[in-house]
């Protein structure tokens, strides 16, 4: 074994043991701004805002809902329509065309990491899977505010203006 072959060994460990350190270090950060998010929470409303200022329900008027958030700042949200009709069929593989639009226009779902911009009023969603698929691998910024034990945010405006606003109680 030369002389180079030895250093580039130990200048490989030294590079992947910088990188494991920076690795952990950016997680610890991410525990730390979520923390203040960390438990479980039991969604109050879903609804959007139009254009012309006006509210209305996005997920019927008694949607359900559960957001976890753990100390390290790993969430899993999901929001339901109450009035979501049942498939007549007892298998799901085999629903109508009509049954299957209810079923994903009633829902969203989705798990990631997260952290707060305290300063900004923000907190950034890093959504890793979701049941619209369009939304894997994004980071969405949200205008939050907590006050009281009660967590509320406004999604970025879709398409056609409207901004839908999730209100979450925590439970634990």
């Amino acid at each position: 074994m030369n002389i180079h072959t030895v250093v580039n060994r130990h200048t490989l460990a030294a590079l992947l043991s910088a990188g494991l350190l920076w690795t952990s270090a950016a997680s610890a950060g991410a525990a730390r701004d979520a923390s203040p998010l960390a438990g479980t929470w039991t969604l109050v409303a879903a609804e959007v805002q139009h254009p012309d200022g006006s509210h209305a329900p996005d997920y019927g008027t008694k949607p359900k809902g559960l957001l976890l958030i753990d100390g390290q700042g790993h969430y899993s949200l999901q929001i339901f329509k109450a009035e979501r009709p049942a498939f007549r069929a007892a298998d799901k593989a085999k629903g109508t065309p009509d049954e299957y639009k209810a079923a994903v226009m009633g829902s969203s779902t989705h798990y990631g990491t997260l952290r707060i911009e305290a300063d900004r009023g923000v907190l950034v969603f890093h959504i890793e899977g979701a049941s619209f698929p369009n939304w894997e691998g994004q980071e969405q910024r949200r205008q939050y505010q907590l006050k009281d034990g009660v967590l509320s945010y406004r999604v970025k405006a879709r398409p056609n203006g409207d901004v839908p606003i999730s209100v979450w109680r925590k439970i634990d």
